[in-house]
């Protein structure tokens, strides 16, 4: 995630800092980690809202600590996002108590603060040595450039993009009675009919009646990693119903959504190994270590690329979905959102899922690790044309 900054001063720098998360901040802290004069990402905080002393030492000490965590950061530069106005009688600069308590935790742990800035309602400025009147600088400095060289920010906060995508009615229908033919074919194809007399003859006559598509669908279930695989190719905003009720029907069981989760963020032999493990837990194994820490954010650090396409087609299934079948897709969209380093919406997605099943249980491991903070071990190594977490 390391980006060159060629900023001359703070304006120029202010009007960079989107670029490294890819959307506009708003009540927000960001830091941006230097290694020497290279960045190596950006993170961003919610403020503190109301916070007693105790609790600004505690969240600054947490973010200078996910600092501490790059291998290679020796310095970094502040930004307060905030609403309130900067022009204010008293000269003051809206939390001044907690950028003094990040710069304090930084000066122990031996960062460098290199900058420490504020973007108010009206205006922006540095934070000022104490007994000193700010000088403030227009908005219009500080805008984020279009440029073809820099990463693109999209329209929208820290909270744009953890909406649902819309679908209309027409679209879903057909995916619900796709899901239905799906469902009942899964059940005619695994039903055990060895022991009752006529079974067979019977089973045979209902799979002549089943939806040829709904069959489809359900033997490529036999071959979950070459599905899953498959499914990253597919074109989020026009799945075909069977293609969607499948993914669906997936995302709603967590064995199968555990197996894509590890094969999207590793490789297809990733989730042939995770389909075995589970296969072997059935039957009274111990699962593998190494599979079930790639779900806590340990391991190699994912392609990007892979998770934000699975990502996109958990939107458009979560869209899609009937409400009985709902919450796997969005709890998948939650943890795909953590992995990529982007708790705010991870949450969205998470409390989602457990407004539709109360205790969901990925659900609340993602909130979990969201309320304490804990993000991704590889979210602290280095990838190159990154932008950074949020």
């Amino acid at each position: 995630m390391s980006t060159v900054i060629k900023a001359a001063g703070p304006a120029r720098f202010l009007s960079l800092v989107p670029h490294l998360l890819g959307f506009h901040p708003t009540r927000s802290l960001v830091l941006v980690p230097f290694s020497g004069r290279r960045s190596v990402g950006a993170m961003r905080f919610d403020l503190p809202s109301a916070a007693g002393a105790d609790d600004v030492e505690r969240i600054a000490s947490t973010c200078i600590g996910m600092v501490c965590r790059l291998p290679d950061a020796n310095a970094v530069a502040l930004v307060v996002y905030t609403d309130d106005s900067l022009h204010r009688a008293d000269d003051s600069v809206p939390h001044r108590a907690f950028v003094r308590a990040i710069a304090a935790r930084a000066d122990a742990c031996g960062i460098e603060v290199r900058d420490a800035l504020c973007v108010g309602a009206d205006a922006w400025t540095a934070y000022p040595d104490d007994g000193a009147a700010p000088r403030l600088g227009d908005l219009s400095e500080v805008a984020a450039p279009a440029a073809d060289d820099l990463p693109p920010v999209r329209v929208g906060d820290q909270a744009a993009g953890a909406e649902l995508p819309a679908v209309a009615d027409e679209a879903a229908q057909p995916v619900a009675a796709a899901l239905r033919a799906l469902d009942q074919a899964v059940r005619t194809v695994c039903a055990d009919v060895s022991a009752e007399p006529g079974a067979d003859e019977r089973a045979i006559a209902t799979l002549g009646r089943l939806d040829p598509h709904a069959l489809t669908a359900a033997c490529r279930l036999d071959e979950l990693p070459a599905l899953f695989e498959d499914v990253l190719a597919w074109d989020p905003s026009a799945l075909a119903p069977f293609d969607a009720a499948t993914l669906i029907w997936c995302l709603a069981r967590p064995a199968l959504r555990d197996i894509a989760l590890v094969q999207w963020c590793g490789t297809l032999a990733d989730g042939e190994a995770a389909l075995d493990a589970q296969l072997q837990w059935e039957g009274g194994a111990d699962y593998p270590a190494d599979l079930g820490m790639r779900m806590w954010g340990e391991g190699t650090r994912p392609d990007r690329d892979r998770l934000s396409r699975a990502l996109e087609l958990a939107r458009h299934a979560a869209a899609l979905a009937p409400d009985a079948v709902r919450p796997g897709a969005p709890a998948t969209c939650a943890w795909l959102s953590w992995a990529l380093g982007r708790s705010t919406h991870a949450e969205s997605f998470a409390r989602r899922a457990c407004e539709l099943e109360p205790e969901h249980g990925l659900g609340e491991i993602v909130r979990s690790f969201v309320a304490v903070g804990h993000v991704p071990d590889w979210a602290f190594r280095a990838e190159t044309g990154g932008r950074g977490r949020r």
